[in-house]
């Protein structure tokens, strides 16, 4: 029996990282070893809405004014102003299948941060031909890949979430288990320079060693064999050994601390991204007994590539998205740790203001995320809405592509400051930062 591609993808990360990773890992260890004991539990959650998310009817603008302008560029798919959900103070609403969110804003625990995207500096629409750009720009890859490691115009292995994992590596001082876990297959986010993520598939818990059966296993520790004679540097082979070795202890120790946990009473929905997100607090609720003071994770929800049947694509993935967060805050309430877990969305862009010959959209730049849990300043938005004209000042190219006026630098360097990163390791952690005026947006607290 083969192997699936996933299996074989995830293998491949391992083995191909080679002799560095395995340097890097043994540095991570002594770091550690060295570290000053330090309190206080904190975790980030990366939600990433694979594909490109439409936030323009995510968020709407409400008074008439904005609501005229959105539904003029919109046409065939404006949404009808009576299906909106009014926000705080009425000049915005959101997607009606976003309730749950919406009370959040409400009630002062979520934000949304308007008109972000990838940049390398400061950009408007008359310095769009001389200024340096992100590469690639309407690719679903290369937006992906630079959304989760913060490298617009060049190459990284390494995601800022990874890198944030490295910097507060004092925090899980003691702690054998991974600051960074994947319940999605291998992403980019979670990748460091001396520390790496594990990936577990929501109700498998032996995925962590890559396996959910005895042929699976036996089919991936035959793969893993063959692997490791393609290359004959001696190096190759030690490393590839230890990163297996590493994640079956990993599986071991977490198999064994949540069998020995009192199971949560929340009930997650059976959707995708319900399951991820309950695996992740499932995580959560044994983090004392992995010793972990620091955790972060990435999940996604596919689907949002929409070129066409936006509409009731749409409408299907916020009902999923609704409930699954409503489920992991109830969840984080539960455990007592709802302040200390501050979940954020990512996508690979917005789409186009103007709408293509299929009732859909086409890809698009700058974009609205959002923001909730108990330390965020919330019930506020962040950043600058654009101006909705086709053809206006924001837009990049006549259809709406929206020039972002808010770098993924700044957004992933604000929750980064909230979660101990310290200020003389944030130009590490984030490069590009100083090409920007603004290093905190202000909305955690």
């Amino acid at each position: 029996m083969g192997i699936s591609r996933r299996d074989f993808l995830r293998l491949s990360a391992c083995s191909t990282m080679g002799a560095g990773l395995a340097a890097k890992l043994r540095s991570f260890e002594v770091m550690n070893a060295l570290a000053a004991s330090t309190t206080g539990y904190q975790a980030l959650v990366c939600v990433f809405l694979t594909g490109g998310n439409d936030a323009n009817n995510m968020v709407v603008p409400f008074d008439t004014a904005g609501y005229a302008s959105y539904k003029k560029a919109r046409t065939v798919l404006a949404l009808p102003q009576s299906s909106l959900k009014p926000i705080a103070n009425g000049a915005y609403a959101v997607h009606g299948r976003l309730p749950f969110l919406a009370s959040l804003y409400d009630s002062g625990q979520a934000a949304l941060l308007f008109n972000v995207g990838t940049l390398v500096a400061p950009i408007s629409q008359a310095t769009l031909n001389t200024a340096a750009l992100p590469a690639n720009l309407f690719s679903h890859s290369d937006q992906q890949h630079e959304w989760q490691t913060d490298s617009p115009g060049e190459s990284s292995r390494y995601g800022w979430g990874g890198r944030v994992a490295d910097a507060v590596a004092s925090y899980n001082a003691g702690s054998n288990f991974p600051t960074v876990l994947s319940v999605n297959g291998n992403a980019a986010f979670g990748t460091g320079l001396a520390s790496f993520p594990e990936s577990i598939d929501p109700g498998y818990i032996e995925g962590l060693g890559g396996f959910r059966n005895s042929i699976q296993q036996q089919a991936s520790e035959a793969a893993m064999s063959t692997m490791t004679t393609l290359d004959s540097g001696v190096s190759l082979v030690q490393a590839t050994s230890a990163m297996y070795g590493n994640s079956l202890k990993n599986n071991a120790e977490l198999s064994a601390a949540l069998a020995s946990a009192t199971p949560l009473k929340t009930v997650f929905p059976t959707s995708w991204i319900g399951q991820q997100l309950g695996q992740i607090a499932q995580v959560m609720n044994v983090r004392q007994t992995l010793g972990l003071q620091r955790q972060i994770f990435f999940c996604s929800l596919d689907g949002f590539d929409t070129h066409s049947a936006e509409l009731t694509t749409h409408y299907a993935l916020y009902g999923y998205l609704n409930a699954a967060f409503q489920a992991f805050y109830e969840a984080t309430q539960e455990m007592g740790i709802a302040n200390n877990v501050t979940t954020f969305t990512h996508s690979d862009f917005a789409r186009t203001m103007k709408p293509n010959s299929n009732g859909g959209s086409d890809h698009a730049w700058g974009s609205h995320h959002w923001v909730f849990g108990g330390a965020v300043q919330g019930g506020a938005n962040y950043g600058t809405f654009p101006n909705l004209e086709l053809g206006g000042p924001d837009d990049n190219g006549g259809e709406g592509r929206w020039i972002p006026t808010t770098a993924v630098t700044q957004y992933a360097a604000t929750l980064a400051q909230w979660f101990g990163v310290p200020q003389s390791s944030m130009a590490t952690v984030f490069p590009n930062l100083a090409n920007f005026p603004q290093a905190n947006l202000g909305f955690m607290g």
